[in-house]
C-alpha cells in the first residue's frame, strides 16, 4: 500500500494549513495502472478539485490536483479534458508534443485553452459526440444541452415527462451514456415534473430513459448515477443502495455485480474493469432514508471515499484508492489512455502566464 499525505494550502499565505488529504492505495492499484498503461481522472465537486492520477518513472504513484470551482462532468481523450464547473464548460488541450516530457516526468500537460460560460445550470455528465459536439445534463433546466458561442445552452432533448424547460430541478436529471457516438440513455432520479420534485422519490423513483424512443427502459432504482453502455451491454450505478451491475433490457431490471462501501457517483470501463467512484454522505435530507444506510449497516462497514477498481468477469473489487480528509465527495471519473502521468494548469498560480504554445497553419 502507498500512502500520499498531502498538505492545503491557505489561498493567501500559500502555508500548509489543515486538513490534510491523505490518499492510500491497494498494494497492486500502481501496477494495475502500469499494466493497463492508462492513468485516471476524477472530479471533486464540493471541494472543487480536478485529479489527476499516474505513475511517475520510478514507479511511485503520481497525484496532481487543480481547483475548479464545483468541478462535476468529466471527459477524458489522450490529448483534450473537458469539464464543467460552477459556470462554464473548460476545454484542457495538451500542450506537449509526442515523446516530450514537462517539469521532468509528465507525458501530458492539460492547458484550459477554450472556456464557455453556461451560468449555474448545475451540469453534471458532459460528452462528445461523433461530430466533435459537446453534448452535456443540464440539470437544472431537465434537458440535454450542448455549448453555443452565444447562448448559455442549446437543448438538445427532454424526458417525456418533462411538460417544459424550467429552472427548477424537477427530475435531477443526472447521468448520460453514449452509444455509437449519439446519446443512447439517459438517468433520472424520479420522473417529477413539478420544482425539486425528485427528492420526494429518493428510495425508489429513480429511472433510466431510452433517448431516442423517451422510454422507460427500468424503473425503481435508486438514485442512479452514471450510465455506461460498454460491450453491448448496458452498465449502471444503483447510487442509494451502493450497487454497481447492468440493466436487463428485454427483462427492465437491474442485476447488481458488486456493493460498494459508499454513496457511487461516476463509472469508467476499461478492459475486464470498471472504475467505480464512492462518496461520503452529506449529513442532510438529501442522503437519509436510502437503502445504502441498512446495506452498509448489513455488511458491518463505514462510507468511504475514493476508487474501487472491478473485475468485470468475476464481481470482485481487485484494486481501490482511498481518500481522507477534506475531500468526501467524488463525482466523475475517466480513464485516460496511453498515458502514464498527467497534470494540468488551473488559475491559482502563475504558471498558466508562463506556458506559452505556437501553432502554425
Amino acid at each position: 500500500m502507498q500512502l500520499l499525505t498531502i498538505p492545503t494550502m491557505h489561498p493567501d499565505t500559500a502555508q500548509p494549513s489543515p486538513p490534510a488529504l491523505e490518499i492510500s492505495t491497494s498494494r497492486q492499484f500502481i501496477s494495475w495502472l502500469s499494466e493497463q498503461h492508462v492513468s485516471l481522472a476524477f472530479t471533486t465537486y464540493q471541494t472543487g478539485k480536478l485529479f489527476l492520477i499516474g505513475v511517475t518513472s520510478d514507479r511511485r504513484l503520481s497525484v496532481f490536483e487543480r481547483t475548479f470551482e464545483r468541478c462535476m462532468g468529466l471527459w477524458a481523450s489522450p490529448d483534450r479534458l473537458y469539464t464543467s464547473s460552477l459556470y462554464q464548460v473548460w476545454c484542457f488541450e495538451n500542450a506537449l508534443e509526442s515523446g516530450q516530457l514537462h517539469n521532468g516526468g509528465y507525458d501530458r500537460l492539460y492547458v484550459p485553452q477554450v472556456g464557455y460560460t453556461t451560468g449555474d445550470i448545475d451540469i453534471h455528465d458532459i460528452n462528445v459526440d461523433s461530430q466533435g459536439r459537446v453534448i452535456f445534463v443540464n440539470t437544472l433546466f431537465s434537458c440535454l444541452a450542448t455549448i453555443s458561442d452565444r447562448y448559455s445552452f442549446i437543448p438538445l432533448w427532454q424526458p417525456f415527462f418533462i411538460s417544459r424547460l424550467a429552472a427548477e430541478d424537477r427530475c435531477h436529471l443526472n447521468g448520460l451514456a453514449m452509444e455509437n457516438g449519439q446519446p443512447r440513455y439517459v438517468t433520472a432520479v424520479s420522473q417529477s415534473d413539478v420544482s425539486d420534485g425528485w427528492r420526494d422519490r429518493r428510495r425508489n423513483g429513480g429511472c433510466v430513459i431510452d433517448v431516442p424512443s423517451n422510454e422507460i427502459v427500468v424503473s425503481g432504482l435508486s438514485m442512479p448515477h452514471s450510465p455506461r453502455v460498454y460491450r453491448d451491454q448496458l452498465w449502471v450505478l444503483n447510487s442509494g443502495t451502493g450497487y454497481f451491475g447492468t440493466v436487463d433490457l428485454s427483462a427492465g431490471k437491474f442485476d447488481a455485480i458488486a456493493f460498494c462501501p459508499g454513496y457511487l457517483r461516476g463509472l469508467a470501463l476499461w478492459g475486464d474493469y470498471a472504475v467505480v467512484g464512492l462518496s461520503k454522505m452529506r449529513g442532510n435530507k438529501t442522503f437519509s432514508g436510502l437503502a445504502l444506510d441498512e446495506n452498509l449497516a448489513a455488511k458491518d462497514v463505514e462510507p468511504r471515499c475514493g476508487l474501487q477498481i472491478i473485475d468485470l468477469r468475476s464481481g470482485d473489487i481487485v484494486h481501490w484508492l482511498r481518500i481522507e480528509g477534506m475531500v468526501e465527495e467524488l463525482y466523475d471519473v475517466a480513464v485516460i489512455p496511453g498515458v502514464r502521468q498527467p497534470m494540468a494548469l488551473g488559475f491559482k498560480s502563475d504558471e498558466i502566464r508562463r506556458t506559452v504554445t505556437i501553432g502554425s497553419l
